[in-house]
């Protein structure tokens, strides 16, 4: 067991009414109260099960990522996928994959930002803002909505710092992914994230500046020398705002 603070950790502990791992529990106390170590002191996160780091990475630098880029595995339950599937759905199938990025950033996309939603599906994404932003952080009301056809993938890219802010949480509905950062000053230091279906990533500081980022396509789409099945892929993304 661990103890930070006044807060006990065991190997399964209770988190808004269900048991999760230490790891978990860690990870989601950090997110949503980022002060939440006493002053001086610090935790050693063991390496989560979605994360290969290559042999490059120093410890201090595997840590930050450990911290820095959060996977919460089934975020949404199946109807809460369906939900906001079903929103977006009628609008994205009028839309045509595009295979020319403005940045030649994705191959085989399309896109848009969404400002309305349902009921059942704000109530679903302020959940994602509240797990992934501390209270006060001013966030960009737009949504992004990513369409990624089962031929497509993203390109190495560190999102513009004109744009969106240090957090970056994202929905990956219909397909299981592997999200690959490289360190913008030494490519050798490779981290793979697998991204499920359903899950929700968050990524900031660290992971958002220092790495490229990309979605491998279906030809190269591996975990941990295990084939990662890659079909059509929708990512349903908030952003924070740019810091002024």
């Amino acid at each position: 067991m661990l103890r930070l603070g006044s807060v006990l950790f065991l190997q399964q502990i209770p988190f808004k009414g269900k048991w999760i791992n230490k790891h978990e529990a860690l990870i989601r106390r950090e997110c949503q109260h980022s002060a939440y170590l006493q002053e001086g002191q610090e935790v050693s996160l063991p390496k989560p099960n979605y994360m290969t780091v290559s042999s490059s990475l120093a410890p201090e630098e595997c840590q930050a990522l450990y911290k820095d880029m959060v996977i919460l595995d089934n975020f949404l339950s199946e109807s809460e996928e369906k939900t906001i599937f079903d929103e977006i759905e009628p609008y994205m199938n009028r839309l045509h994959y595009e295979y020319d990025h403005w940045d030649n950033a994705i191959h085989g996309f399309r896109e848009t930002e969404r400002l309305h939603w349902t009921k059942p599906s704000m109530s679903i994404l302020d959940r994602v803002r509240k797990t992934a932003f501390p209270d006060g952080k001013p966030q960009l009301k737009h949504v992004h909505v990513l369409d990624l056809s089962a031929d497509g993938y993203i390109k190495p890219h560190i999102d513009s710092v004109k744009f969106c802010g240090d957090t970056i949480a994202g929905l990956s509905l219909l397909s299981d992914s592997v999200m690959r950062l490289i360190n913008d000053k030494d490519n050798s230091k490779i981290a793979d994230v697998l991204l499920r279906q359903r899950s929700l990533y968050i990524m900031r500081n660290s992971a958002r500046y220092k790495y490229t980022h990309e979605i491998l396509g279906r030809d190269v789409s591996k975990f941990n020398s295990v084939v990662v099945p890659r079909g059509r892929r929708i990512s349903v993304i908030c952003r924070s705002e740019v810091s002024k």
